[in-house]
């Protein structure tokens, strides 16, 4: 991917003079060109902060296990775990003021059982988590926890994704994520477009070539092999963005692949087609929610139901509400995944409802594997480690970049002058049947990304004006 793959070109603030219009990649090269240009110069220190946060967040995952070994292993593996009910009895005694919501059950023989809770004082969002060893109920430790990430990693995601600058902050990220993939695939189709005599050169750095050529060589080759997992990182880091994951949730509703959940709600229809007032009561024509269980068979009866259907990897049980049961599900997101859910009655510890990941939505699927991928989560380490690769390749790919940028300022004697872009006009040369559809689609994704649509008209904006002081002064010169 060239960030600044240009040829010589006019004085700065010239245009493209007045030509019939040409078919194919010699008409629409200029204006990749001068797209590529100014999105990497514009957005590429974005792009960088992502990918340094990143490849924070990718190594947090080992960093976690070092820094919270105490809380997270338990000394000594004993020959049989106690009761999942005598673990939470311990984590409540530990911390008297919270309200045990979930218990995470020890997922490896030296891991401890994560005991949830609510408590006053937490943050939005924020849990306080008991670690309670299962072999002696001892407890191991507590801490904030947001989701299933533990400090460390819980800043590190929130300084990856807003910079810990909370919704303001959350428009770098999906500004970033926004352009990523247009720098990307703009370079990588200026880079297989870009003549060369030796066809292992497109894959493969130049070794033999100096000065900007060198640079460019690196930057193209290694874009190359990076464009696909920046794609994948695009698309999957919108998903959740404010504005453009607003608009792909909408669009996964509508295409039927919104992800199912496991119905608990007491005495209701179960999934499918699940009635949402089903179990509720009339009183006094009001309806009211149905009454909180009476009785409960414990949480060890109702993992041991779970385990029967077949719910057994990773377990994470949520704990009966108001009108619901339990819900006991599979957290396990490493290729082969597991991810089933059943609901449990508390009363007599039958399953009410089960949901298997078999039966999701195939979009829902495809999300789940491409956060998950985003996340670190699929392959494990593997996938963390390629994660902090591609991170690396995207900080390089932009000081190369920029390097390219500072290597072609038209003389090296002024050291405040910089490299030009390709000349403004390039979409002129354009014909109607490739510009029209490229302006269409332009509108489209720009309404359907919107931090991608407003910037870009922006660039636009400023482009216009610049161009139009650039004939001012160039008028004044003449007249003078």
């Amino acid at each position: 991917m060239s960030l600044d793959e240009l040829q010589d070109a006019p004085a700065r603030g010239a245009e493209v003079p007045p030509r019939h219009t040409a078919g194919g990649w010699a008409a629409l090269r200029p204006l990749l060109l001068r797209t590529h240009f100014y999105a990497g110069l514009l957005i590429a220190p974005l792009l960088f902060i992502a990918a340094a946060t990143g490849l924070l967040y990718a190594a947090s995952w080992q960093a976690e296990k070092i820094v919270y070994a105490d809380e997270l292993t338990v000394p000594r593996v004993g020959e049989r775990a106690l009761p999942l009910s005598t673990q939470v009895e311990a984590a409540r005694e530990a911390e008297p003021g919270g309200e045990v919501t979930a218990v995470w059950p020890a997922p490896d023989a030296d891991d401890t059982t994560r005991v949830i809770m609510e408590k006053e004082g937490l943050a939005e969002g924020e849990t306080l988590t008991v670690f309670v060893d299962p072999y002696t109920a001892d407890v191991r430790g507590r801490l904030t926890t947001a989701g299933d990430a533990l400090p460390l990693r819980a800043w590190l995601s929130e300084f990856h994704s807003s910079l810990q600058l909370g919704e303001f902050g959350r428009n770098y990220s999906e500004l970033a994520a926004s352009w990523l993939w247009v720098v990307a695939l703009g370079g990588l189709a200026l880079w297989i477009g870009r003549r060369r005599t030796r066809p292992a050169r497109l894959v493969l750095p130049d070794r033999t070539a100096t000065g900007r050529r060198r640079t460019l060589s690196w930057h193209g080759s290694v874009g190359l092999w990076a464009v696909a997992g920046l794609v994948v990182l695009s698309a999957t880091g919108l998903t959740w963005s404010k504005y453009a994951g607003e608009n792909i949730g909408q669009l996964q509703d509508r295409l039927g692949g919104a992800t199912p959940s496991v119905t608990a709600t007491l005495n209701g229809a179960g999934a499918g087609g699940a009635d949402e007032h089903a179990g509720h009561v009339m009183t006094d024509g009001m309806e009211m929610p149905p009454p909180a269980p009476t009785a409960d068979v414990g949480i060890d009866k109702a993992v041991a139901a779970a385990r029967a259907a077949g719910v057994t990897e990773d377990l994470r049980v949520t704990l009966p509400a108001q009108g619901k049961g339990y819900v006991v599900k599979e957290t396990d997101k490493q290729v082969p995944v597991h991810l089933d859910a059943v609901a449990v009655d508390p009363a007599d510890g039958t399953v009410m409802d089960e949901l298997r990941f078999s039966d999701h939505p195939l979009l829902a699927k495809t999300t789940r594997f491409g956060i998950d991928l985003h996340m670190g989560l699929t392959f494990g380490l593997a996938n963390q480690v390629a994660l902090a690769a591609l991170a690396v390749a995207v900080m390089f790919l932009v000081f190369w970049g920029y390097r390219m940028w500072w290597m072609r300022r038209p003389t090296k004697d002024r050291r405040l002058s910089v490299g030009r872009a390709q000349p403004r006009g390039a979409w002129r040369r354009l014909p109607a049947t490739t510009l029209l559809p490229l302006a269409a689609v332009t509108a489209v994704v720009g309404w359907f990304v919107p931090m991608l649509g407003i910037s870009l008209l922006v660039f636009l904006l400023l482009d216009v004006v610049l161009g139009f002081l650039a004939r001012r002064r160039a008028g004044s010169a003449t007249g003078a």
